[in-house]
């Protein structure tokens, strides 16, 4: 989707300080960290949001959760803790209409986080 930012850093047309890179997922710190460690975890096909998924999609969404775990780990946060979030529509809090997974870290994470 050309209009898709996270599709466009997928497809190496916009520029991201990449973590992880798979032939499924990608990893990215975000541009807007809410974290001092805040990676962000895309499938490379575009999917809406979790909302959109399906038993198909199965094995991409255990993908995913192994892609932010190893983020987690190359970004020295894996040890300490880290929260790993999934936000579904616009009341969910998602604000880029790609599935996405936010790894954050780095400090305490209290909650509840809304």
């Amino acid at each position: 989707m050309e209009s898709c930012p996270f599709c466009r850093v997928a497809e190496g047309k916009a520029q991201a300080r990449v973590v992880f890179d798979g032939d499924e997922v990608l990893a990215f710190h975000d541009i807007a960290p809410r974290a001092p460690v805040h990676v962000l975890v895309i499938p490379r096909r575009h999917i809406v949001s979790l909302a959109h998924t399906s038993q198909g999609d199965r094995d991409l969404l255990g993908t995913l959760l192994a892609a932010a775990a190893e983020a987690a780990r190359q970004t020295g946060i894996a040890d300490s803790g880290y929260r790993v979030v999934a936000n579904s529509g616009a009341e969910g809090g998602q604000t880029v209409a790609h599935l996405h997974l936010h790894v954050l870290g780095g400090r305490p994470m209290g909650w509840p986080p809304g």
